[in-house]
């Protein structure tokens, strides 16, 4: 996945200042569940996954 992401890149500088940033992100998205989970406890985790995403960038746009 990783790799696939670098592709985009021009630069190996530009890749790699997006995937420092990327790994940690990407954490709070991507969360594997079988599908037995109920679609409904899956928003949920998003949602919050979303709302600490709020937060950390209001963090940080105003450090």
């Amino acid at each position: 996945r990783r790799e696939r992401i670098m592709k985009r890149f021009k630069s190996a500088r530009q890749a790699q200042r997006f995937l420092t940033v990327h790994d940690q992100v990407a954490n709070l998205f991507h969360i594997p569940y079988p599908e037995s989970v109920p679609a409904d406890f899956r928003r949920a985790s998003r949602e919050r996954a979303f709302a600490v995403w709020s937060e950390i960038s209001k963090t940080a746009a105003t450090a």
